[in-house]
């Protein structure tokens, strides 16, 4: 495991099915000292918790609407403070959020306070015919979030969870046809994205079309400004 000579607060930027999780878990599995934080995973653990702003979420999300950009920078910062990562010299790898400029920018003003903004933010830059291919192959174990692809990730029993036995399920959106859809609406979102954080100096892109190209990349990205 490589450590870090100095902080890394990073952010991951990829459309849905480029692989941000498969490249955060073999990040976490190289460099020591960097904290993982899931807006969603954060976002369900406040909601079963029944915590105040837990209940807020909970409302927006059973009248069908998204939970406010001020909640959850508020909840992310929140929780950053907590664990003493709202600190300059904490590392951590930021998951799901932010996913527009204006979120980015509310985040941004409660980090640059604590003197924490984010120092690197990655592009992940995929082919979209593969991602649309990988959406065709992929199946999910819905209690547990477990993905598994039938051409590189494959479970050991058929639709079969690997760890629980249960059957995997189909998402009604992993078909070519609905995701084209939440692919030009990502790039809608991604370009003002981008350009906040390239006037901050900070973004970067890795291109590739599997895990194995696009890792070695990122890896050597990181070891050499941050290792």
């Amino acid at each position: 495991m490589t450590t870090l000579s100095r902080p890394l607060r990073l952010l991951l930027l990829g459309a849905p099915g480029s692989g941000k999780g498969t490249q955060t878990s073999k990040l976490l599995d190289k460099f020591s000292h960097i904290n993982p934080l899931s807006s969603g995973d954060l976002l369900r653990t406040q909601i079963a918790a029944q915590t105040p702003i837990g209940r807020e979420a909970s409302s927006y999300i059973t009248n069908g609407t998204l939970v406010p950009d001020m909640t959850m920078i508020n909840l992310l910062a929140g929780e950053l403070d907590s664990r003493g990562w709202l600190s300059p010299n904490a590392s951590w790898l930021l998951d799901g959020f932010p996913r527009t400029a204006a979120q980015a920018h509310g985040l941004d003003t409660q980090l640059a306070a604590n003197a924490c903004a984010l120092n690197l933010v990655v592009e992940l830059d995929v082919n979209e015919d593969v991602i649309l291919e990988r959406i065709e192959n992929r199946w999910i174990h819905l209690p547990s979030g477990r993905i598994y692809n039938l051409q590189y990730n494959p479970p050991r029993q058929p639709f079969t969870d690997d760890l629980t036995g249960e059957p995997l399920s189909k998402r009604d959106d992993d078909n070519a046809e609905v995701f084209k859809k939440r692919l030009v609406a990502y790039n809608e979102q991604l370009l003002p994205l981008k350009e906040f954080y390239d006037k901050q100096g900070v973004l970067t892109k890795v291109s590739g079309d599997t895990s194995d190209i696009i890792f070695p990349k990122l890896a050597k990205l990181i070891s050499s400004q941050y290792a």
